[in-house]
């Protein structure tokens, strides 16, 4: 069995490209479900979309319950709940494919991941037995409740209440939640409440027929506008004590793990988005005339559908990185005797930093590509006769949903921090090292120059860079870090970037050893596209943090080293990029 990396190490650690999965290598089996997905959208879903706004009653019930015919909604679901028991890398595969979908990819995410996750993953065997088989064939729809008006970031803030009956029967539950996704047609939702004066939520599966159940109408919203989204309120509604999930006061942790989910799904689905869009966008560049020629033929134009590839590839290296890192750390704790639910719930855990910067960097790519979609189209861009308008409205929640960018951005340095403080991830080693380096002679030794060393070295530089603003700033501010938010989104940008080019650059190695140089060129302009662009992000974030809180010769040190650390050769993008373009244009489509 192969190592397996810990979640975060990637900041102190070198991957090997060897360690790493990428796209291409998913099986036939897999291209099969993902295909089915797209062939699904095709048939069932992008020919309706307006009615799906429109929330056309039923619609939407009706198109879930044919995507649970197919087996859309049990990807991951063991088969003994009726599901085909795949990977989690595979279900993220079917999560990309449905992420052009619009408002369907929504409903349909919302159901699988968060609706039903927690009952798969917390529920005991009697409850499992109960929900799960008829949630995997979409007889039953599920929905979350945990946002309340006055708990959203705060999640365990909630007031909703839950009270033993008089009998011991029933907890009766009171509360308002709201921005409730599927909502308006949920027959099942899993619901977090505080029991009595307890400290912690706690999590009940409950089910629209047991009563005292109420909602207001539906949302009136930017975008998703075929998404149900509700206000429930829930009156003395009487739920079994058995519908408990899990044990009392574990609901936090509940919602914490599986938002760890969602946000890495939310990921995949915002690439299949962004493929959807960069494709649209190449095919109008190619029919749309001025000047007697298509407006493919244009600089302008073909900078922004290379650069909106070269982001798209860059993000959906990173994410199936992460699956597979999550898939091996599932294997390794059922190796070492872990049960089947916890280890699936340990195994996310373990990279929640890597689904919360794939949740932000994925969604933010998104918002790039469908800005950049309505330029390409132009007037018609702003016409909702066209696809543009749609896609950039829909696009904009996804830095809200499963925790706003910024909160995740706060996530990843404070859970980086968290573990070093446990000993789980020795950053201060590294960051030591790091700050003994600045005050040394740099190494100019002949430099390696086999196929990628120069970018590794640029990459393992960044990952400095961070350890220099990461370590100083722990080191000047202390107790006192937590409350510098600016200068912790700072350290995340650092990383973040760290990530998404160091996995960008490993797809590329990947498949130069296996297609060779010819056949990857395209694939390795994109690498160094992103890298070039990561060094200069990395840079001002760098510098912005340590000007926040360094002085005199000590800030004059960190910023000769920030200087060594994140330079690069020269290299024409602008070529790079024409390449990549011509091959989109001739291909007619995202291809990569």
């Amino acid at each position: 069995m192969k190592e397996t990396i810990k979640g975060g190490e990637f900041v102190i650690k070198e991957t090997a490209y060897t360690d790493i999965f990428i796209p291409e290598e998913f099986d036939e089996e897999a291209r099969m479900i993902r295909q089915t997905c797209l062939d699904f959208l095709d048939t069932e879903v992008l020919n309706k979309l307006d009615r799906i706004d429109g929330q056309e009653e039923g619609l939407m019930t009706n198109l879930l319950d044919k995507a649970g015919e197919l087996g859309m909604l049990g990807v991951s679901i063991p088969e003994q709940y009726g599901g085909f028991g795949k990977n989690f890398n595979t279900s993220m595969l079917v999560t990309d494919a449905v992420g052009g979908g619009y408002s369907f990819a929504v409903a349909l995410s919302a159901h699988t991941g968060i609706g039903t996750l927690p009952i798969l993953y917390y529920g005991n065997e009697e409850q499992k037995a109960k929900y799960i088989p008829k949630l995997t064939t979409g007889e039953w729809k599920a929905a979350y409740c945990l946002t309340e008006p006055n708990s959203g970031s705060d999640a365990n803030s909630g007031r909703t209440s839950a009270k033993l009956n008089a009998e011991g029967t029933h907890y009766l539950i009171n509360g308002q939640k709201m921005w409730i996704t599927n909502g308006g047609f949920a027959d099942i939702f899993i619901v977090f409440a505080k029991i009595d004066d307890d400290k912690n939520l706690s999590a009940f599966i409950v089910e629209r027929d047991f009563g005292g159940i109420t909602m207001n109408p539906e949302e009136h919203k930017l975008g998703i506008k075929g998404s149900s989204t509700r206000q429930v309120f829930f009156n003395d509604c009487p739920v079994p004590k058995e519908n408990l999930l899990s044990d009392r006061e574990n609901g936090f942790k509940i919602a914490v793990n599986i938002l760890n989910i969602g946000r890495i799904k939310l990921g995949a689905a915002t690439i299949g988005s962004s493929r959807t869009i960069l494709t649209q966008s190449i095919k109008y560049a190619n029919e749309r005339v001025q000047f007697n020629l298509p407006i493919s033929k244009f600089g302008a134009i073909r900078y922004k559908l290379a650069e909106m590839a070269t982001r798209l590839f860059a993000v959906e290296s990173a994410a199936y990185r992460a699956g597979q890192n999550i898939d091996d750390a599932y294997e390794a704790l059922i190796g070492g005797g872990m049960d089947e639910g916890r280890a699936k719930l340990k195994s996310v855990e373990q990279f929640a930093i890597e689904c919360a910067i794939i949740k932000v960097w994925c969604s933010e790519v998104l918002d790039y590509v469908v800005d950049e979609g309505v330029q390409i189209y132009g007037g018609m861009g702003y016409s909702a006769e066209a696809p543009m308008e749609r896609a950039y409205r829909d696009s904009r929640i996804n830095r809200i949903f499963e925790g706003t960018n910024e909160v995740n951005r706060l996530l990843v340095v404070d859970m980086l921090l968290k573990r070093a403080m446990k000993g789980e991830l020795d950053l201060m080693g590294p960051a030591q090292a790091v700050a003994g380096e600045l005050v040394s002679i740099p190494d100019f030794g002949e430099e390696d120059e086999t196929q990628f060393a120069a970018e590794k070295k640029v990459v393992a530089n960044l990952k400095k860079a961070g350890l220099l603003v990461a370590g100083a700033a722990v080191q000047k501010l202390m107790m006192s870090l937590s409350k510098e938010q600016e200068i912790l989104m700072n350290i995340a940008d650092v990383i973040g970037y760290v990530y998404v080019a160091e996995s960008v650059l490993l797809r590329a190695e990947k498949l130069y050893h296996s297609k060779g140089d010819e056949a990857s060129a395209l694939t390795t302009d994109m690498a160094r596209i992103y890298l070039y662009s990561a060094v200069d992000k990395v840079n001002i974030a760098a510098k912005e943090a340590l000007y926040s809180f360094g002085e005199g010769d000590e800030l004059n040190m960190m910023l000769v080293g920030l200087r060594r650390f994140t330079k690069v050769k020269p290299f024409n993008v602008k070529d790079a990029r024409q390449r990549i373009a011509r091959k989109l244009i001739e291909e007619n489509k995202y291809c990569f």
